[in-house]
C-alpha cells in the first residue's frame, strides 16, 4: 500500500473521541487517519498516561489526561461528543471502563461506538465477593443483550469487535462457506439478518465445534527478565481476562462435562463455566505451523456470541448448538509470564509491559478459527500475518496489534454505512464488507485442512480418560 492507494470510506462528521490509547489505541489511530476524512481539530484521546504525548503531539490530536470513570463519564464524555455539528463516533479502545453505560450515553446521544470488549468498571475482575459466575463474559454479555431487547434498533453500537472477539465471526462464516462448497452441498448464502439461516448452514455442514486458534510466535531481542509480564498485546487486558472462569460455548453433540463446570440459569444459555481460571486451563488445538498444540482456554465474547448465533431450535428446544471456545498460544514470553503469575498465586508481576515492534525481531500471529466434526474432520481458516510484514504496511504496531486494529476500522466502516443498526455483534455484521475492509492488514488469509484429531498419539505411555469413539469430545480436548 503507498499513501496514494488508502480507500477513504467515509467521512465522520462530528467529533471523533478515541477512550484509551495503549498498544491497541495507539495502532488505530493512523488507520483512522488513512480510511475517514474528518476533523483532526475535532479530535480527541482520553488516556491517564502521558507517555504517548509526543505521538499525540506528531499527529495533532488533543490530547486530555484523565481516566474515565463511572462518576465522571457523563460529564466528561458529552461536551466532547456533541460539540459541533454533525455526527460524532466514540472509540473505546480503553480497559475499567463501563461499556454498557458508555455504549447507552453514545446511542442517546445519536453518537456512533465502537469497542473491543464489554469492559466492566474498575473493580469487576478482581471482585472477592463476587460469585465466578456473575464474573463471567456470559453475564457482561447478557446485561448488552438485555439493553438490545429493551432498546432494539437506533444508533449503532458495535460491541466487542476487535480479531478476537470480532474478526473470528466473520471467519467462521467464510470458513463455513469454503467448506460447504468443498462438500459439495447446496445452499443459498443466508444474509447478514438470517441468524437462523446461518445456524441452519452449520448445521447441515456437520460442524460439532469451533476452536479460536491462535499461535504467536513473536520473539524478542532479550530473554524475559524474572518478575516482569511481557505479552504482545495489553497486560492489563490479558491478565484480566485470564483471571475469569474459562468459558465456553456449549455444544449439543457432548456427552460429558468437567465436574467443575457451571451451567448458567438465565439467559440465552449457549454456554457454561469452569470454575478455575481460563489462563490456567489448557487444551488441545490445531494451527497450520506448528500443527497440534495446546492453547490456554481464556474466555472471550466469541466463545458465547458464536456457540449463540449458529443455535438450532425446533419447538422452543435447541437441537443444534457447536462448542466454542478460545484455544490460545501465546508468545512464548507470556507463556512463561503466566506460568510464574499462577506459581505465585495469581499475583501479577510488579512491571507490565507490552513488547512493541521495534522490541520484536521476528514471528507470526497466526489466528483463525478451526471449525472440526465434519466430514472433512477439520478446517482452519485465518490469518498468518507477520511483523516483518506488519512494518511494512502499518505503523505502531505488531502483528497481533494491527489483527485488532484492521478489526476495529472495519466495524467503524460498517457502523458508518449502517447508522441506525442499534446494537450489534460480529456475527450481525456483514462479513464479506468487513473483512473486504479489514483483509489488506492481514497477511495471508489461507484455509487448511487436517486429519489431527485430539485423539492423535493417545493412550500414550499413561492411562487416559478418552471417549474413543467421538474424538470431538470436549473430554477429548480439555487437558486434564
Amino acid at each position: 500500500m503507498s499513501e496514494k492507494t488508502y480507500p477513504v470510506y467515509g467521512e465522520i462528521t462530528g467529533p471523533i473521541v478515541m477512550i484509551g490509547f495503549g498498544s491497541i489505541g495507539r495502532g488505530t489511530l493512523p488507520l483512522i487517519e488513512r480510511h475517514f476524512k474528518f476533523d483532526k481539530s475535532r479530535m480527541v484521546v482520553i488516556d491517564p498516561r502521558n507517555d504517548e504525548a509526543d505521538l499525540l503531539a506528531k499527529h495533532g490530536i488533543k490530547h486530555i489526561q484523565a481516566h474515565v470513570t463511572k462518576d465522571n463519564y457523563k460529564k466528561l464524555l458529552k461536551p466532547l461528543l456533541t460539540e459541533g455539528e454533525g455526527q460524532g463516533f466514540c472509540v473505546n479502545l480503553s480497559v475499567d471502563t463501563g461499556s454498557l453505560d458508555l455504549m447507552k450515553l453514545c446511542r442517546k446521544l445519536d453518537v456512533l461506538y465502537i469497542d473491543t470488549v464489554v469492559e466492566p468498571w474498575l473493580g469487576f475482575y478482581f471482585d472477592k465477593n463476587m460469585k465466578n459466575s456473575e464474573r463471567t463474559n456470559y453475564a457482561l454479555r447478557e446485561t448488552v443483550r438485555q439493553e438490545k431487547a429493551k432498546n432494539p434498533g437506533g444508533t449503532t453500537a458495535v460491541s466487542t469487535c476487535g480479531a478476537n472477539p470480532g474478526m473470528v465471526s466473520w471467519f467462521v462464516k467464510q470458513g463455513l462457506v469454503n467448506i460447504a462448497n468443498e462438500l459439495g452441498i447446496k445452499f443459498d448464502e443466508p444474509d447478514q439478518n438470517d441468524r437462523e439461516g446461518w445456524a441452519k448452514l452449520m448445521k447441515k455442514v456437520g460442524v460439532k465445534g469451533v476452536h479460536i486458534a491462535e499461535r504467536d510466535t513473536q520473539r524478542t531481542r532479550n530473554p524475559k527478565p524474572l518478575n516482569v509480564f511481557w505479552n504482545t498485546w495489553s497486560v492489563e487486558g490479558f491478565i484480566s481476562e485470564g483471571l475469569q472462569p474459562a468459558e465456553l460455548g456449549w455444544g449439543t453433540h457432548e456427552n460429558w462435562m468437567p465436574k467443575n463446570a457451571k451451567k448458567h440459569k438465565k439467559g440465552c444459555k449457549a454456554a457454561i463455566y469452569l470454575e478455575q481460571p481460563g489462563a490456567n486451563t489448557r487444551v488441545r488445538t490445531w494451527c497450520p505451523t506448528p500443527g497440534p498444540q495446546y492453547g490456554f482456554l481464556v474466555t472471550h465474547n466469541e466463545s458465547i456470541s458464536i456457540a449463540d448465533y449458529f443455535t438450532v431450535e425446533k419447538d422452543g428446544e435447541v437441537v443444534y448448538r457447536p462448542t466454542c471456545h478460545y484455544a490460545y498460544h501465546p508468545a512464548n514470553d507470556a507463556v512463561l509470564s503466566l506460568h510464574e503469575m499462577f506459581g505465585n498465586g495469581g499475583t501479577p508481576q510488579p512491571v507490565l509491559h507490552v513488547l512493541n515492534e521495534d522490541e520484536l525481531v521476528d514471528g507470526v500471529d497466526e489466528l483463525g478459527v478451526l471449525l472440526y466434526g465434519h466430514e472433512k474432520n477439520a478446517y482452519w481458516y485465518g490469518s498468518r500475518l507477520s511483523l516483518e510484514e506488519t512494518r511494512e504496511i502499518a505503523p505502531y504496531q505488531n502483528a497481533t496489534g494491527l489483527q485488532v486494529t484492521s478489526a476495529v476500522l472495519a466495524g467503524m466502516v460498517w457502523a458508518l454505512e449502517n447508522p441506525k443498526a442499534g446494537i450489534v455483534e460480529a456475527d450481525e455484521m456483514d462479513y464479506k464488507r468487513c473483512l473486504e475492509v479489514q483483509s489488506p492488514y492481514l497477511g495471508p488469509v489461507e484455509g487448511h485442512y487436517t486429519d489431527w484429531t485430539p485423539l492423535d498419539g493417545r493412550p500414550g505411555l499413561f492411562p487416559e480418560d478418552l471417549d474413543e469413539k467421538d474424538p470431538w469430545q470436549f473430554r477429548n480436548i480439555l487437558v486434564r
